[in-house]
């Protein structure tokens, strides 16, 4: 492959994850299927803990449940970008990428392109649905915005981290590197009840846990309430420029043993 432009090489890449993704049943159900199985279970099988006392959400159990299938789909759907970036190094295709690429950050911008894809799959459905479910949202268009396009960074930040483990593997076994600290984080906040109705060492922990600010930002954005917004952008902005230096040293790690 002969070596190409930063734009190319990022380009096709993307397209190619995005291809698999579409005509691959094994890619694309599970992605369809998980968030809307957690959305279902959550959102209807536990609607009743918005009846406990202090639960203040205004729109209803259903909208405070969508922000967070939102926020783990798009996390998500970053890590399975780290599982397709691991399967190709394990069939030959990521030497490949690496061979072609003479700026080798095209390979990761191009994987994270594909990544925001999915994301935009996803919630696209996820939206739909739960709007015929019934979904109250108190916030404007402007508001809603805000939540995907923190979705956004989230995606991206959660993709970084997952490149920077593939690229080191290098192969599907590392999955569960990719996948369980994201899952803790993401389950270590406030998931079912708002903080202050979480006690003891979960609440501690929640306390801390950048994803906290996330939820709390997204349910503001759909309750028309804007809060936490600055430290939510924040900090996802600062995992991405985290991550960002953890995917290059991945990169190297890549070259090295090409």
């Amino acid at each position: 492959m002969s070596r190409a432009s930063f734009r190319s090489v990022a380009l096709a890449i993307s397209w190619r994850s995005i291809h698999n993704f579409l005509t691959n049943p094994a890619l694309l159900v599970p992605s369809l299927i998980f968030p809307l199985f957690f959305f279902s279970a959550f959102a209807g099988g536990l609607s009743s803990v918005s009846k406990v006392p202090d639960f203040n959400f205004p729109n209803g159990y259903t909208a405070f449940q969508f922000v967070f299938v939102v926020l783990q789909s798009a996390a998500f759907g970053g890590v399975f970008t780290g599982f397709g970036i691991a399967r190709d190094f394990e069939s030959g295709f990521g030497q490949r990428w690496l061979l072609s690429a003479p700026r080798r950050g095209a390979i990761v911008v191009g994987y994270m392109l594909a990544a925001l894809f999915r994301s935009f799959v996803v919630w696209t459905l996820l939206t739909a649905i739960a709007l015929i479910a019934g979904m109250d949202v108190g916030g404007s268009g402007v508001d809603l915005f805000g939540l995907y396009a923190l979705g956004l960074i989230v995606n991206m930040a959660a993709s970084l981290w997952a490149t920077g483990v593939a690229l080191r593997i290098r192969s599907i076994q590392g999955g569960p590197a990719m996948q369980i600290p994201v899952f803790l984080v993401l389950f270590l906040a406030p998931v079912y009840v708002p903080l202050n109705l979480l006690q003891g060492w979960i609440h501690s922990v929640a306390k801390l846990n950048p994803a906290t600010a996330f939820l709390q930002a997204g349910r503001g954005f759909i309750s028309g309430d804007p809060t936490s917004v600055l430290l939510a952008f924040g900090l996802a902005i600062a995992l991405v420029a985290l991550f960002s230096l953890w995917a290059r040293g991945g990169l190297r790690s890549a070259e090295s043993a090409s």
